[in-house]
């Protein structure tokens, strides 16, 4: 398997391992020659994985690519998120205690490389904030009150390893280079008490309050206990065995948060933290449809280095997309070059990367729901009056075009061909799946994760079998992780 450094400069490991290539960021995610696949590992050493920096995306396409990152993407989120402190409290309380207790001082900074501490007494407690966080240069920060507490837990970058570090964290990366990889801690439990995380407040939110009540009645006939659950009951979550997200979910939001938390626990989660991921990221699902062969629209990933390409490879009008854009926001359609240079600056300032599709004007959208590799529902979502998107806004609201819901055997072959392979690509949870029908062809859109499931639109065809198939699954899933212990 090959081995992959990637840095901001190229000066920053000046003299790397045997075996081992060392090439930065900006060639890793713009040259075409590392966007196919084959076994290699990817040490992202990148100075920021700022969300959309270019370090985020080192670690997000690598694993679009079919790569192995370290850090991956879910620890990258891990790193940012304010409860890595706490959930690493959690897990190793006793262990901090006897490893710090005989400090005199009541700081204490903790550098961990590659999953090793210089300081061998700590070497302990350095493999256990690896293995829950497997980054390669890694800061923790602890303060003794009545105990010792961890107060900040981070990524650092190569210039902030210690003069007097930096041949120690050489050696534990040659070592690491070499095969020497720790694995996650994962903690199980088992009960059968569902938590439906919502947001009364949501503006558009996946399912509509006639939709969660039809969720609720479906799971307690099946005997789940169910409680609805707000982005403060956070602390609550381990009460339950499975978690089931109708709100919209984010990356950088409580949603992933949620996620991660219940995936980390074992519990069974709609959506998964890693389809949370990949769907809300329009970069990652180009990239690997492309790999995949899922038929698309006209693609180019752009950057700032690339906006002259878009009229020789898309042309106009094009539409732009910001990465984690979102019920129609975040998308826009492009007439000519001067508007591209307007727009793409601005979006370029949030996100390194932008995805520009060749425009494909159609009557309707193709969506089809797929649940643990089936397909659930089929609706066919019909462009606003006067509009180009399901949904127009402007000045005077928001308008949206018909539904029309079908059974799924009146679905073209086609269609449900290229919607099952795009769902089977990202995973296995429940997802809703965009395609445009143009004659013959089929092109996949993007893939939801959170799809949108509303009382007398998606469930036009099943009805209350809706909800109860959806209910059905996770019970499936539980007990089949039940037996698994």
């Amino acid at each position: 398997m090959t081995g992959l450094v990637v840095v901001d400069r190229l000066e920053d490991w000046p003299d790397p391992p045997a075996g081992v290539t060392v090439m930065t960021a900006a060639d890793y995610l713009t040259d075409d020659r590392h966007a196919g696949g084959g076994r290699r590992r990817v040490y992202n050493l990148c100075d920021s994985y700022r969300y959309q920096s270019a370090g985020y995306y080192v670690s997000l396409l690598a694993g679009a690519r079919g790569h192995q990152p370290l850090p991956d993407i879910t620890t990258v989120q891990d790193l940012k998120g304010r409860d890595g402190p706490r959930v690493f409290r959690a897990e190793t309380d006793d262990l901090v205690q006897t490893s710090l207790a005989p400090l005199e001082s009541d700081t204490y900074e903790l550098d961990v490389f590659f999953g090793r501490s210089h300081a061998k007494r700590h070497a302990r407690l350095a493999r256990a904030l690896f293995n829950l966080f497997p980054a390669p240069l890694l800061r923790a920060r602890f303060k003794r009150g009545q105990r010792w507490e961890i107060i900040g837990l981070s990524a650092i970058a190569l210039d902030d390893v210690a003069p007097g570090q930096r041949a120690f964290m050489q050696a534990a990366a040659s070592d690491y280079f070499a095969g020497k990889r720790p694995t996650r801690k994962r903690v199980k439990r088992a009960r059968y008490d569902l938590a439906i995380l919502h947001n009364p407040a949501e503006k558009e939110p996946p399912s509509d309050p006639k939709a969660l009540k039809l969720f609720r009645h479906a799971a307690e006939d099946l005997g789940f206990g169910v409680e609805f659950l707000e982005r403060s009951d956070f602390g609550r979550l381990l009460e339950f065995d499975a978690l089931f997200i109708r709100e919209t979910t984010a990356v950088n939001h409580h949603t992933y948060r949620f996620a991660r938390r219940a995936a980390q626990d074992d519990l069974v989660v709609i959506d998964d933290p890693d389809s949370i991921l990949r769907c809300t990221n329009k970069v990652w699902l180009a990239q690997r449809m492309t790999r995949a062969g899922v038929p698309t629209p006209q693609t180019l990933i752009l950057h700032r280095g690339n906006l002259k390409d878009v009229a020789e490879q898309i042309g106009f009008p094009c539409v732009l997309k910001q990465p984690d854009s979102a019920f129609s926001r975040g998308v826009v359609k492009i007439d000519d070059e001067a508007e591209l240079r307007r727009v793409a600056r601005e979006l370029l300032e949030r996100s390194d990367l932008l995805v520009v599709q060749a425009f494909v004007p159609t009557e309707y959208d193709w969506r089809i729901g797929v649940l643990g590799g089936q397909p659930l529902y089929a609706c066919r979502y019909f462009m606003a009056p006067s509009h180009w998107q399901i949904i127009k806004r402007d000045e005077a609201g928001k308008q949206e075009g018909d539904a029309e819901t079908l059974p799924i055997d009146a679905v073209p072959t086609r269609v449900l061909d290229v919607a099952m392979k795009a769902a089977a690509t990202v995973g296995k949870g429940l997802y809703g799946v965009d395609l445009k029908q143009f004659g013959k062809r089929v092109a996949l859109i993007e893939v939801n994760d959170n799809p949108s499931i509303d009382a007398g639109v998606e469930d036009q065809v099943l009805g209350n079998d809706l909800y109860r198939i959806v209910m059905q699954h996770m019970l499936d899933r539980l007990d089949e992780r039940t037996r698994r212990q």
